[in-house]
């Protein structure tokens, strides 16, 4: 029995002296081990593959579309936000705050991306640079008019019409089409009027 112990010891561990040279690429070429790698065009077919599968993710995915859509939400929610304020402001004054009109159409003495204090920490801005939201009042303060640019156009189903083009109540208004910085294509207004 300890003949046969001993005999088992020392092939173990010639086979683990043999595995372990196998694996030192030093010592691989002297015991007749020889790797191979992976040829040119099997390298050309993986990447070929993998760059298929990428841009139809991408494709899937449109990384752009869901920026505007993330962007035209944005937008949506601004103009909301805006709106709970100009109710707020008419519980307090009887009337909606006056307009500076063209270029900017913002509340008088209120810029966009300013304190509106109590009404509002910040009045939002849109989120392209380029572009920009418009405020309306009518002279009488009973009504107003908020308009925006969705990029999605008739992609979005709440926009003012299916085939993108401005809000009718722009030029009875004598409002430009595009002074949102591009066609004000989306708009919210007081309860008795319609954007």
């Amino acid at each position: 029995m300890g003949k046969n112990f001993k005999f088992k010891i020392k092939e173990f561990i010639g086979n683990w002296k043999l595995s372990t040279q196998m694996r030192d690429p030093a010592t691989a070429g002297e015991i007749g081990n020889s790797r191979k790698g992976f040829t040119l065009v099997e390298l050309v077919l993986v990447i070929g593959i993998i760059s298929i599968l990428f841009s139809v993710a991408l494709a899937m995915l449109d990384p752009l579309g869901q920026i505007q859509k993330a962007n035209d939400v944005r937008r949506k929610s601004d103009l909301s936000q805006i709106q709970k304020a100009l109710e707020s402001y008419y519980q307090d004054k009887g009337k909606y705050p006056a307009t500076t009109g063209s270029p900017n159409y913002q509340m008088q003495s209120i810029s966009w991306g300013t304190s509106w204090a109590p009404y509002m920490n910040l009045v939002p801005r849109d989120p392209n640079t380029l572009r920009r939201y418009v405020y309306y009042a009518p002279s009488d303060g009973q009504s107003y008019y908020l308009y925006a640019n969705l990029e999605r156009g008739t992609k979005d189903p709440q926009i003012c019409n299916s085939d993108g083009t401005a809000c009718g109540s722009l030029t009875t208004l004598g409002i430009l089409t595009t002074a949102c910085g591009a066609t004000c294509n989306y708009g919210v207004s007081s309860p008795n009027v319609s954007p």
